[in-house]
């Protein structure tokens, strides 16, 4: 069975599972910040997402990020890397991509992660 989370846009949820698997998207709740605050605040959604179906940022297997401006992408991936903490073994594979994003979003996130399965502790 799919399970899948409600988000605030008709036609399209913020986060899906299917067995061991879940997918999530998230941007920025307030537009009005820089890049490097945008990022904090998506990816403290994937966090509160992942969650709520049963995973974690150390459980992410791939991600997409999107930016606005390719130019900023060190200031991204300082946020990022502070995230995901030190341990290679919890680094996922990702892509980075400069693409035209909606109003003032600078960046938009998606992930893949794998699941706890019933009684497996995550961090």
């Amino acid at each position: 069975m799919i399970e899948r989370k409600q988000g605030a846009y008709q036609g399209r949820n913020k986060s899906s599972a299917y067995k061991d698997l879940v997918w999530t998207v998230a941007t920025s709740s307030d537009t009005r910040l820089d890049l490097e605050g945008q990022t904090t605040l998506t990816l403290k959604t994937i966090d509160e997402n992942l969650h709520e179906l049963g995973s974690d940022k150390t459980r992410i297997v791939s991600a997409q990020v999107y930016i606005a401006n390719m130019a900023d992408k060190a200031i991204m991936d300082k946020v990022w890397c502070e995230w995901l903490g030190p341990n290679p073994q919890d680094w996922p594979q990702r892509a980075c991509l400069g693409v035209a994003l909606e109003g003032e979003v600078l960046i938009e996130v998606t992930v893949t992660a794998v699941r706890s399965m019933q009684g497996e502790s995550h961090g």
